[in-house]
């Protein structure tokens, strides 16, 4: 079968692998649809994995598909149904998988695309806990965003800053997959949205989905407009996943007690901080990194509902490394889905 796979880093070409077995007792074999690109594809095609790993490696981190056959003992799904798939393998039996943290596995044997085969292969085969179905009418294409993009989002927003219906909120690098994704969900629950984007085009397409306010951080310091714009007050949560570049900045656009919640650092890991104004101001910093199964449930859930991705280009499985390029260069808007 086809499979898409780094043979080296940063040299990807079309592999033939083995087609799976038969799925075991308590997997599922997927028939894999489309997949979304994410800087995690990124990192691992210029081989930041930190983890030794064997080439051949399959691509793709994010995908959705059908069911193809199940093993004896899953019931959940059947062949025909739509599903996504959870891209790290957990134990399953740790106490964080146990309460439903499946993001805090303490023995998790490592992401799909990034430390092993991913999803860019016609046939997988996968443990059916780790299988989602996708709800009626929502097409693979958007489903494709839903095990990182949305689910970080959902997680992000609502489990760990736990915004409110009339808060406001700042969303850095609104054009980015999750950025349009957390206008949307903010929106949709009655916030006011500040966004930054990199250019006056994005301006005006984050304005067009929903964002109250739109800042070119290239033309103007956010630090400043956010300010004016809440009449000197900040706002009550950060979404903040930018990194070294706008992380300082943000501390100022907070008001007393904000929470700014952070899930990157595409721009720098390393920055540093003012202690005095974070124990003064009372602010909380979250980390937050990948999402709980149930919140790839809840996006699901809000795209039947209509809350549909922004898809940026969709492109051939062929043009994977071009799509990359496209989202190193920050001049996407939205999500790039590969087709299968």
């Amino acid at each position: 079968m086809r499979a898409l796979a780094l043979v080296e880093d940063r040299k990807i070409a079309v592999t033939e692998y083995d087609l799976p077995p038969a799925p075991a007792a308590g997997e599922v074999q997927v028939r894999v649809k489309a997949m979304a690109l994410n800087h995690l594809d990124l990192w691992g095609f210029r081989g930041m994995a930190f983890a030794k790993r064997q080439y051949p490696l399959a691509v793709g981190a994010e995908a959705s598909g059908e069911v193809a056959a199940v093993g004896e003992g899953v019931t959940h799904v059947k062949p025909g149904d739509a599903v996504v798939m959870y891209g790290a393998l957990t134990c399953g039996h740790c106490k964080a998988c146990r309460e439903g943290r499946d993001n805090l596995c303490e023995n998790v044997r490592g992401v799909l695309g990034f430390h092993v085969d991913g999803f860019a292969r016609e046939l997988l085969n996968i443990e059916g806990r780790l299988v989602i179905p996708v709800p009626k009418g929502v097409s693979m294409r958007d489903a494709a965003c839903a095990a990182i993009t949305y689910s970080t989002v959902e997680h992000m927003l609502f489990d760990n800053a736990k915004l409110e219906p009339g808060e406001t909120v700042l969303v850095h690098a609104g054009g980015s997959g999750i950025g349009t994704a957390a206008i949307q969900m903010a929106k949709a629950i009655g916030c006011t949205v500040i966004t930054t984007v990199g250019d006056d085009e994005k301006l005006a397409k984050a304005l067009a989905l929903g964002a109250d306010h739109a800042i070119n951080y290239r033309t103007d310091r956010f630090e400043g407009a956010v300010r004016k714009l809440t009449l000197k007050k900040g706002v009550d949560v950060v979404f903040e996943h930018v990194g070294a570049e706008t992380f300082n900045g943000s501390l100022l656009c907070m008001k007393r007690g904000g929470r700014l919640v952070t899930c990157g650092a595409t721009s720098g890991p390393s920055t540093t901080i003012n202690l005095m104004m974070l124990f003064q101001q009372q602010y909380r910093i979250i980390g937050s990194f990948g999402a709980p199964m149930n919140a790839i449930r809840k996006g699901l859930d809000k795209m039947a509902a209509g809350l549909k991705p922004v898809i940026d280009t969709e492109i051939e499985l062929a043009d994977f490394e071009k799509g990359l390029a496209r989202l190193a260069s920050r001049q996407v808007f939205g999500k790039i889905v590969v087709r299968f």
